[in-house]
């Protein structure tokens, strides 16, 4: 039934008017455009040497990366990896496969948001380092400091669908 089903759609978009109305023409669909990088310059992002983990786990994730997180458009980055990402400005930044935190020890508190734990690191007071560290590789989100946990959050559900868990 469904490939009859196309085969009707296909025969109407395909027919040439001669056995109806030709004046129907190809309907206007209006609505909210679908996001696409900011008309930001690119941003240039430190990234640490990739490493075979990273070319494994990565791809996948950078794959599934939203156009918009939290309200911001996704925007170019100048980077030596491809596992690099931002949106926005004041930009949040992600890398994929960045070696461990140096403050992250066995007794160090995380935070679970949506399935992934992070390690939040505010020894800066400009920004706000987000590592998730249940990973096969660690991925650290940079924000601003004054910008809350909404884009870890909106991140949880493509990390999970994207990277298994593992313990820190």
């Amino acid at each position: 039934m469904p490939l009859v089903l196309v085969l009707l759609v296909l025969v109407r978009v395909l027919d040439d008017g001669s056995g109806g109305d030709g004046d129907q023409g190809v309907a206007e669909v209006e609505g909210t455009p679908a996001p696409g990088r900011a008309d930001l310059a690119p941003l240039p992002v430190e990234v640490p040497p990739v490493t075979p983990e990273a070319d494994a786990s990565c791809p996948a994730l950078m794959a599934a990366l939203p156009l918009e997180l939290a309200g911001e458009p996704s925007r170019p980055v100048q980077s030596d990896s491809p596992y690099a990402y931002a949106w926005g400005q004041p930009p949040i930044v992600l890398v994929c496969g960045v070696d461990r935190p140096a403050g992250l020890e066995p007794t160090s508190p995380l935070i679970q948001i949506n399935g992934v734990n992070w390690f939040v690191d505010t020894s800066d007071p400009d920004s706000v380092v987000w590592t998730a560290v249940d990973r096969p590789v660690h991925l650290q989100v940079t924000v601003s400091a004054d910008t809350d946990s909404a884009p870890v959050t909106a991140l949880g559900p493509v990390i999970g669908d994207t990277l298994p868990i593992r313990q820190p």
